[in-house]
């Protein structure tokens, strides 16, 4: 499997430099006409602007040499263009992961000795016409732009993201780092992220505290920065190997846990090699609370004696803070720590989540529910626990690289109208080779 698709399953007031945005964005474009494809998602035949068009795992780096969209950058403004001259195009969704801060090599200083502010206006440079074409349709004024974090921009404030894209509409839960969106008139849909039901990539304010105050950044954020390390050595030699963790007998239930969160570790560390030895110290944080530099060793659970007790230095305790932890970000219906670790790499586990909080959730009036976060774009239809049909779709990515599956994807609804026999459609399409092409659809 491509190293790219294996992170993302694992995982996933204006200033001067916001007017300056502003002023660019305006000479950016100059079409007005809407040139009509040979299908052309952004039309309901009709004059009424009523379309919602979602998508997501944009993944902008600051870097281009390593960023995970490079030559997709051209052909998603395109696209963007494409949306802000449609007239039935009502509302854009940026469903998370539109900037990473997360896949950056493990030895790069992310901010490189300044602070978010800089890294974020380092990625509007790196994506100028990226930037500047959502900066066109805001400042349009006729459609809206909403964006919901995502887990690779899980720490990135709203005044960081308002910097580079002033007057985006910005739908957030009151704690940092998720988010749920419903359009106006539209209390049927939610829109979201989908990392909160993922052990290692949901909010965790529990962990670290001791050694970073405030922060919310959970595993998958130290995961992502070694893989992202793999990805630039292109190493296929391991420079260590996982020491040895055998299961504590006799342990209690927490002990069987953390050697369940040992085999992730190992696994994860087998897939995506890196030349450094686990001991040194590279990874270099200052984020988010984090300010030392740590090991590989650091984040692996360990024992002193084989068969003795299991402890480990970063997350301590993570195995057990599962269920306080998903309270803190309000997962309505609780997953189990063991199933949560079990799936952690399991996309379609993500996709179940749709019909377990939603759908089969008697306390929830969704019947379209919307994910990204797995890069894996589909649709699927159920019932709800009225009966009711309804239907989950996954806005799935916009990286360069995602090996044996599509790229470019984007989700369109489009409401059922004031005909009351007309239909609720979703559709997905993807935009490759820049040619659009509708993968599924459903409708009630």
């Amino acid at each position: 499997m491509q190293k790219h698709m294996s992170i993302a399953l694992w995982i996933r007031t204006i200033g001067k430099p916001g007017r300056l945005l502003l002023f660019i964005s305006l000479f950016t474009f100059c079409s007005n006409s809407y040139s009509t494809p040979a299908v052309d998602p952004f039309s309901n035949g009709s004059n009424e602007r009523n379309m919602i068009v979602v998508i997501s795992d944009i993944h902008l780096g600051a870097d281009l040499a390593y960023a995970e969209i490079n030559k997709n950058l051209k052909p998603l403004e395109k696209l963007l263009e494409q949306v802000r001259l449609s007239p039935n195009v009502k509302e854009l969704v940026i469903a998370g992961d539109l900037l990473d801060e997360w896949f950056v090599p493990a030895t790069t200083d992310t901010y490189k000795g300044k602070d978010q502010a800089d890294f974020v206006r380092r990625i509007a440079i790196a994506n100028k016409g990226v930037i500047d074409a959502l900066n066109h349709i805001i400042l349009g004024g006729k459609i809206l732009v909403t964006y919901v974090p995502g887990n690779h921009d899980l720490t990135i404030s709203a005044d960081n993201v308002a910097l580079i894209l002033p007057g985006i509409h910005q739908s957030r839960d009151k704690e940092l780092g998720l988010g749920t969106y419903s359009p106006a008139d539209h209390p049927e849909v939610a829109i979201e992220h989908g990392h909160r039901y993922n052990f290692f990539c949901a909010p965790d304010p529990i962990s670290n505290q001791d050694v970073a105050p405030g922060t919310i950044m959970p595993p998958g954020y130290f995961f992502t920065r070694i893989a992202t390390l793999h990805v630039v050595q292109k190493c296929n030699t391991a420079g260590d190997s996982v020491p040895a963790v055998t299961q504590n007998n006799p342990g209690d239930k927490s002990q069987a846990l953390l050697f369940g969160y040992w085999k992730l570790w190992k696994a994860t560390l087998n897939m995506f090699k890196i030349k450094n030895r686990f001991d040194e110290k590279i990874i270099v944080t200052k984020v988010n609370g984090f300010a030392g530099t740590y090991s590989v060793k650091d984040l692996l659970p360990y024992q002193l004696s084989a068969g003795g007790k299991i402890d480990v230095k970063l997350y301590k305790g993570i195995q057990d803070s599962w269920d306080q932890r998903q309270t803190l970000n309000h997962v309505a219906v609780k997953i189990s720590v063991g199933e949560a670790m079990k799936y952690v790499a399991d996309a379609v586990e993500t996709d179940k989540q749709s019909v377990v909080q939603y759908f089969m959730n008697p306390n929830s009036n969704k019947r379209i529910v919307v994910f990204g976060h797995t890069h894996v774009a589909k649709i699927n239809s159920s019932k709800n626990y009225n009966g009711q049909k309804s239907i989950y779709a996954n806005s799935g990515t916009w990286i360069d690289h995602n090996p044996k599956l599509t790229t470019m994807n984007f989700v369109v609804i489009t409401p059922q109208n004031a005909d009351t026999s007309s239909q609720t459609w979703v559709k997905l399409y993807n935009f490759e080779g820049e040619v659009v092409t509708k993968m599924a659809e459903d409708s009630f």
